[in-house]
């Protein structure tokens, strides 16, 4: 039997994401995943929509050399988790755009019964942590991936009422604020563990075959 678990954690950063916010989660839940024995994860981007001189405007930095992904790589995962910024507390369009590419995939639901899992970034407190990853399960539902929530796994970090924190049971999350504020150390670590407790569901699942 084959234990090895392929984990792609596809980051999609647009200018909610000007100063990495999403990648830094992606790096701390792929650190969490290769925690885990037998599991390989992998990074990617999606591809971006806008223009260079539009991305200029908005002061958007270089990308980062994580490999851009085409929607033909999703099936050879074992396990899939979506990080993105959120627009108007839904998923970004970029992350749309993505996902409204996989057209094919859904026909024949290649990606059925793979375990998926979201993380994202909001501007606010009220800006979406619960709606964005709340609306985007849809996607998940319509190719019949089987959705991962953290739940309450992660301990007290969950009731933390003293600090600004993101994240909710649907997954980890950060505030991004005005671009200023970085993901905190207890944001950081609630992506560690998401990706650790992710890759042990999908080498579980992977064991049941």
């Amino acid at each position: 039997m084959n234990n090895l678990i392929e984990t792609y954690i596809a980051c999609m950063f647009s200018y909610y994401t000007t100063y990495g916010h999403v990648e830094k989660l992606a790096e701390e839940i792929k650190k969490g995943a290769d925690s885990v024995e037998g599991v390989e994860a992998k990074l990617w981007q999606v591809p971006e929509t806008l223009s260079e001189e539009v991305l200029g405007k908005l002061g958007a930095p270089q990308k980062s050399d994580v490999p851009i992904i085409t929607p033909h790589e999703l099936p050879e995962a074992d396990g899939l988790l979506f990080g993105f910024p959120t627009r108007f507390g839904m998923m970004s369009a970029q992350f749309k755009a993505f996902l409204d590419a996989t057209g094919g995939l859904w026909r024949t639901q290649a990606l059925a019964g793979k375990p998926a899992g979201i993380f994202y970034s909001t501007g606010s407190q009220g800006g979406g942590q619960e709606t964005t990853p709340l609306t985007s399960i849809t996607q998940l539902v319509h190719h019949g991936l089987i959705f991962v929530p953290i739940g309450y796994t992660f301990g007290a970090g969950m009731f933390e009422m003293e600090k600004v924190k993101g994240g909710s049971p649907y997954g980890a999350g950060t505030y991004a604020g005005d671009g200023s504020r970085q993901p905190s150390e207890l944001e950081l670590a609630q992506a560690f563990h998401q990706g650790k407790y992710f890759a042990a569901i999908a080498k579980k699942l992977k064991g049941s075959e």
